[in-house]
């Protein structure tokens, strides 16, 4: 039995559970988090305090000694020969009414909540030595992108300012949103769910954390991106950290992304890498059917 975040199962539930010759594992799965604290409570028991069921946590996370990350099978490969595949990227990019990559095109997705920065990133973008291609899907970020061109914009909308061209799309499935991931060099992603998926295009990225009261976000990047940045030289941890800061607390994300973009060759090679990491020990399906094993 799974019972995910913190919701309590019905009473009735609990009772079935404890009226069974054989308990069943009970598994209270939590939020995703890189932070220490929960790998102190992850696997830890809770006996239930009237009945004979003992209740056990699972925390996602990114290492070795959390529960893992969500990742279907196959999914790797697939996302390998798609990016092998020249013809398949092109049918793609038709299809969602853009155009194939350009020789020396830097190509972004963007995907964030409102963030006053936005207007500043797409800015250095246009300003920059290099072409870039923004892709946008429909979302809280939006009005921000507006903003830079004095004008509502909608999905089918492509402008252009200095070297940035600018495209907004509709909002996709999650298997199309997956090669919108996988066919960008840098992946601009909010919330957890594009985060994980993000990890698995094994491209650059830039997290927008969902914002908390009193800056409580912040902790839970500071552990993430301590994790993810762990055994990178010096100057690239220190630029992908201020770039992850300015983004989310509206710093100087100009000269963030600068700094930044100079390792973008070696954040690619790190980006594989890490994926591959967070997957060596299995996803978080395996790793949780081998805990379940250990308490059955």
């Amino acid at each position: 039995m799974i019972e995910a975040f913190g919701c309590r199962l019905p009473d009735s539930f609990e009772a079935a559970m404890a009226a069974r010759a054989v308990k069943p594992a009970w598994i209270n799965l939590e939020y995703l988090s890189a932070e220490d604290w929960t790998l102190s409570h992850h696997k830890l028991p809770s006996p239930h305090p009237r009945l004979p069921l003992t209740k056990h946590f699972f925390f996602p996370g990114f290492n070795a000694a959390s529960g893992g990350l969500i990742c279907e099978d196959g999914l790797i490969d697939a996302r390998a020969a798609w990016q092998a595949d020249e013809a398949a990227q092109n049918a793609y990019w038709l299809r969602r009414g853009l155009p194939p990559r350009s020789p020396g095109e830097l190509r972004v997705s963007l995907f964030a909540y409102h963030n006053p920065a936005a207007v500043r990133l797409l800015q250095a973008w246009a300003d920059g030595p290099l072409p870039v291609r923004c892709l946008v899907p429909e979302g809280k970020v939006l009005p921000d992108v507006a903003g830079l061109f004095g004008r509502a914009l909608r999905a089918g909308d492509h402008v252009r300012l200095g070297n940035l061209e600018l495209h907004i799309l509709p909002m996709s499935d999650q298997d199309d949103y997956d090669r919108l991931l996988w066919g960008c060099d840098f992946n601009c992603v909010r919330g957890e769910d594009s985060l994980v998926r993000s990890q698995w295009a094994a491209r650059p990225m830039l997290w927008h954390i969902y914002p908390q009261e009193d800056d409580a976000h912040l902790a839970k990047l500071e552990a993430f991106l301590d994790q993810y940045c762990a055994g990178l030289p010096a100057e690239m941890a220190a630029a992908l950290r201020a770039l992850s800061l300015a983004w989310n607390r509206d710093g100087d994300i100009a000269a963030a992304w600068r700094d930044a973009a100079s390792w973008l060759p070696a954040w690619r090679e790190h980006a594989t890498n890490w994926q591959q990491r967070l997957l060596k020990d299995g996803d978080l399906a395996a790793r949780l059917l081998h805990f379940i094993a250990e308490i059955s």
